[in-house]
């Protein structure tokens, strides 16, 4: 069973949104159900910085010994960091999805009212 945070909001696609310290700054990655389901994961691309985004749209990639997976934009705004740790220890999707696994912050005009609560995700994944 996968471990799905009461704090985040999710997508059907599977990635998380976290805010931040600063307001209308957001990070995201994959979820914990995602990462089960790619195996072992052997690469990230992630996006540029500065990129903007659109909620749905493909924004990355995430490779594994099983497929090659899309990572898409849970939100709308412009990418303002990445995490390059994942460029040299991209297991770390794998170990700590929620934490050090967090793959981009962006920066919206307002914040999201359409992702799903915890529940409705665990509804969606049993």
């Amino acid at each position: 069973m996968s471990h799905t945070p009461e704090d985040l909001q999710y997508t059907k696609e599977h990635e998380w949104v976290a805010t931040t310290a600063a307001p209308l700054r957001m990070r995201m990655g994959i979820t914990d159900f995602a990462q089960s389901a790619l195996g072992d994961i052997v690469y990230v691309q992630l996006p540029d910085v500065g990129a903007v985004v659109e909620a749905g749209k493909v924004c990355g990639e995430v490779e594994s010994t099983k497929s090659v997976s899309e990572i898409f934009a849970p939100i709308s705004g412009t990418v303002v960091a990445v995490n390059t740790a994942l460029t040299s220890a991209p297991e770390t999707l794998n170990s700590d999805p929620y934490k050090e696994g967090w793959i981009a912050e962006i920066e919206v005009a307002q914040a999201p009212t359409d992702l799903l609560t915890a529940a409705e995700y665990v509804q969606l994944t049993a």
